[in-house]
């Protein structure tokens, strides 16, 4: 009889970020305004139809709608509980036990827990070595995972590095998933290529931008061919009917309170780089919503905890490669980033 748990699970760590109630919770990267008005409102009218019935088993009404909006075809999207099941899929689908696992830290921690739970070998690439992107194809990796803009540290890897990597991977070689979840605010993304691509499969959430991680929604875009292998591995009514309605009405509604969004983003980002940087500390460059602070020989875990003390919450980073300790911080409206840098300025006094 084979040992329980297997050998992989045992390197596995339970994922347990500190989720005690907060008065500001800037240490999930969610959107700080609020849920897309669209997604609220058919929520609040859902029936209860829509609860004692199962959902459709592959969400095809929400697929033809990323499909209208992203001018792709439905055969090339599979959507999935969060965009993180979708990776889990791909690792799934897209490998075999022993398999190996490419990627760059520090990115996503749930990368190595997957890679880890389906019996894969996760090779992580140092950034120097990464400078390269056929260092990433080294050792005959089954995935290469990339996530642009990087979490946690906000990276927007060039376009032109992402195109040697895929032209270096070539139409055999492994699947490139590039976790776009932050894409929303960045200047560009992949998803076109990815639906034209033979190896390239992008992931997409609504938790950020739309404002919708409670309800657990994300997709993936590639080839048609590979598409259809994740959603096999996806399985069936895997979103529930309210989340793929508030879904699809989110995306079909106009543009213009996502790029609202987007707009604030970057403005509020921008401002707090300016406070930071008035405060002697260099927050990482980002194409995100959120900023990676380095603290300069500080303590991340009790910087985030005495933050926490003061009614604020932050991510804390111990000891990232090349970093240090860092916290990373979620851009929300002026009054909540004016709450966070009076409350650090107590913290780091």
């Amino acid at each position: 009889m084979s040992p329980f748990p297997r050998g992989p699970f045992r390197a596995i760590r339970r994922y347990t970020p500190d989720r005690r109630p907060v008065e500001i919770d800037l240490s999930d990267n969610t959107n700080r305004w609020g849920p897309h008005p669209a997604a609220l409102q058919l929520i609040r009218a859902a029936a209860e139809e829509d609860l004692i019935r199962y959902p459709s088993v592959y969400s095809d009404g929400l697929r033809a709608a990323i499909a209208r909006r992203f001018g792709i075809s439905e055969d090339a999207i599979v959507t999935g509980c969060g965009s993180d099941d979708l990776l889990d899929s791909v690792f799934r689908a897209g490998a075999d036990a022993g398999d190996r696992v490419s990627y760059v830290p520090p990115t996503f921690v749930m990368v190595e827990i997957f890679a880890h739970a389906n019996g894969l070998e996760p090779r992580p690439v140092p950034t120097a070595v990464a400078s390269d992107p056929e260092a990433l194809l080294e050792g005959s990796p089954a995935v290469v995972y990339l996530c642009r803009p990087n979490n946690p540290t906000g990276e927007v890897a060039p376009r032109s590095w992402v195109e040697r990597l895929l032209e270096a991977a070539g139409p055999g070689g492994p699947i490139v998933l590039l976790d776009e979840a932050y894409a929303d605010f960045a200047d560009d993304d992949f998803l076109k290529e990815a639906a034209a691509s033979q190896r390239l499969v992008v992931l997409r959430t609504f938790s950020k931008a739309y404002g919708l991680a409670g309800l657990r929604v994300g997709f993936a875009v590639g080839p048609v061919e590979v598409v259809a292998e994740i959603e096999k591995a996806r399985g069936p009514y895997k979103v529930g009917r309210t989340a793929e309605g508030a879904a699809t009405a989110a995306i079909e509604d106009r543009e213009a309170w996502v790029q609202g969004i987007v707009s604030m983003v970057r403005n509020e980002r921008g401002q707090l780089v300016r406070e930071l940087e008035a405060r002697n500390l260099q927050p990482l460059p980002s194409g995100a919503n959120f900023l990676l602070i380095p603290l300069r020989g500080r303590s991340a875990s009790q910087v985030t905890a005495r933050l926490r003390e003061r009614g604020v919450a932050v991510r804390p980073f111990p000891e990232l490669p090349g970093i240090g300790d860092a916290i990373r911080v979620t851009i929300g409206p002026s009054a909540e980033i004016a709450r966070f840098l009076a409350d650090l300025d107590e913290v780091l006094e």
